[in-house]
């Protein structure tokens, strides 16, 4: 991201300072048993027919990026352009999203994983159903077990619901802390992307999301 890019993205959230990007080094190739797990996650994935929603789907999108990341990002479901190209947050939703990671100092495939509850595409976009999420979890879940990221971002009211198994508004979930799975992996809640770009006028509260994530991040990882 140049500083223009920046700047835009910031101007955009309505602030002026930048903080300084962090670095990272690229990943080292995962151990060939942590490969072969993912192998086998990829295969099953593909030809899952747990739900009605492999009759209508493209392709089954697992995600993206680092198998080590400390960072994981997760989503609702693969919209159309994803069912297509077979990864999540791609199109203007999926621009934004790496407009967020590059402003706490991440990349997509550079210490950060990116999934979604479903790993097929809902015809029209609906909302997932609850038998579709319940086939699908433990798909996620596995993902989870072999990246074991320090902190997960949920984004968007789905996502957070279906992960923390709550039904509050997305607003009395944020700027805390929530723990996800037998792992008790923290979790920050955020924005959408898609809806940010609907309702611009709180990319300022999703900053203030990342800002949190970044903050619990550096205190996870600077007390171990």
């Amino acid at each position: 991201m140049d500083a223009q890019q920046r700047a835009r993205y910031l101007e955009a959230l309505g602030i002026d300072a930048w903080l300084p990007r962090g670095s990272s080094a690229p990943a080292a190739p995962p151990p060939r048993g942590a490969a072969d797990a993912w192998d086998a996650l990829r295969a099953e994935v593909r030809a899952c027919t747990r739900c009605p929603l492999h009759r209508t789907r493209t392709q089954a999108v697992l995600g993206v990026g680092d198998p080590h990341a400390q960072w994981m990002v997760v989503g609702e479901a693969p919209g159309a352009e994803e069912d297509r190209q077979g990864e999540p947050f791609v199109g203007r939703a999926g621009q934004l999203l790496d407009s967020m990671l590059r402003a706490i100092g991440l990349a997509r495939g550079r210490n950060v994983y990116i999934a979604n509850i479903l790993k097929s595409r809902p015809p029209g976009n609906r909302d997932p159903k609850p038998e579709e999420v319940a086939s699908c979890l433990p798909y996620l879940k596995r993902q989870i077990e072999l990246i074991r990221p320090v902190l997960i971002l949920a984004v968007g009211r789905i996502a957070a619901h279906n992960l923390l198994g709550v039904t509050a508004a997305l607003a009395s979930l944020r700027g805390r802390v929530h723990q996800f799975g037998e792992l008790n992996t923290p979790l920050v809640v955020t924005y959408h992307p898609a809806y940010l770009l609907r309702t611009p006028a709180d990319k300022r509260k999703a900053w203030e999301d990342l800002k949190f994530a970044r903050n619990v991040f550096r205190e996870l990882t600077t007390s171990t």
